[in-house]
């Protein structure tokens, strides 16, 4: 069964919203997983540079065949992450997907999953989220069923 946004809604993923709406979110200070969804078939286009911001010096910008060899056709997913249950408005969901999107804003504090900030359509994304009790087993358990149909890791996940 493909990993469509049908699916993660059935499994009680919730938002599907830019990550310019996040701010306006009212997202959850549980931990819990995360996703990024394109839901544009069209191929996509790759772009040199990065709107993310660079981190301990590093440009977070890789070269556009590295990115044409890490996409994964047909795959809606391009991302999976996880965040840590807190009490503070920096913690949980709420501060892990903040902290996602001001790095694709140029800021330095989320640096997995960068690559999508070099996909042209990157303002069309939508990102999903779902507490989980166990986010760590959350997210391995959603990365390795889409190993299992792709046979690669989404598009900006670099490590399982």
């Amino acid at each position: 069964m493909a990993l469509s946004r049908q699916v993660l809604e059935e499994r009680g993923f919730r938002g599907f919203v830019p990550f310019s709406l996040l701010a306006t979110q009212l997202l959850p200070l549980d931990g819990g997983i995360y996703v990024v969804i394109r839901t544009s078939d069209a191929a996509p286009t790759f772009l040199a540079a990065s709107t993310a911001g660079w981190r301990k010096g590093n440009n977070p910008a890789v070269s556009t065949s590295r990115l044409a060899a890490k996409w994964v056709e047909g795959a809606e997913i391009l991302y999976i992450g996880k965040a840590d249950a807190g009490t503070a408005a920096d913690h949980g969901l709420r501060g892990r997907l903040r902290q996602y999107a001001r790095h694709g804003a140029g800021g330095t504090s989320h640096h997995g999953g960068r690559y999508i900030w070099q996909l042209q359509d990157s303002a069309a994304l939508l990102v999903a989220w779902k507490p989980a009790p166990d986010p760590r087993g959350e997210e391995d358990g959603l990365l390795a069923e889409f190993e299992t149909l792709h046979h690669a890791l989404p598009f900006a996940n670099l490590r399982h």
